[in-house]
């Protein structure tokens, strides 16, 4: 056996050590396998810009590669749509999917530096869940996360951040993402 102490999130400390026992005073589950846990969370970039510049959509995935530490992937168009000059296959966002350890990292990184960085912010929607425990919400400036370095950004993207959940409601959801500290208004 080594030495060396394996690393974990505290996001995942946090889940073990406070939110777990919260959950189970709080809705009475008798089988540990019934609490509420995080799954995934996904990350979405749309760069509408890309049509007219190829060259955006690589620094959209450089940017969302910094932002989530793993390699996002380029999303296409499914059909042409002459309006927009848009042609089928097309790149024109990226996306990612965390779990596990990056997933809680993430979340650590949105709730106590990013969400605190945006302009004007009064709080997070507490209606936006989709009814099977899945939470979203989005920012407005991908310049809010510390990995991003203002003075290189040519362009400013908002991103979509959806967060999925193995609870069954949207009130076990949103008591598991409240002992997160997600800051809901009122």
């Amino acid at each position: 056996m080594s030495d060396a102490t394996t690393y974990e999130p505290r996001f995942k400390t946090l889940y073990r050590e406070k939110i777990v026992p919260a959950l189970q005073e709080k809705f009475n589950y008798s089988n540990p396998m019934q609490m509420p846990k995080l799954d995934k969370v996904v990350l979405n970039m749309g760069v509408g810009e890309a049509v007219a510049d190829s060259k955006k959509i690589q620094t959209a995935l450089r940017d969302m590669e910094a932002i989530a530490g793993q390699k996002p992937v380029a999303t296409k168009a499914r059909k042409s749509i002459a309006g927009f000059k848009l042609r089928e296959g097309m790149a024109i966002g990226c996306k990612v999917t965390l779990r596990r350890e990056r997933m809680y990292e993430f979340l650590d990184r949105f709730v106590t530096i990013a969400l605190p960085r945006v302009k004007d912010f009064r709080g997070l929607n507490g209606r936006s869940f989709d009814g099977n425990g899945n939470y979203a919400c989005g920012v407005k400036e991908h310049i809010v996360f510390p990995e991003i370095n203002y003075d290189q950004v040519d362009s400013i993207w908002g991103m979509d951040i959806i967060v999925c959940t193995t609870a069954q409601t949207n009130e076990e959801a949103k008591e598991l993402l409240k002992l997160f500290n997600f800051p809901f208004r009122n």
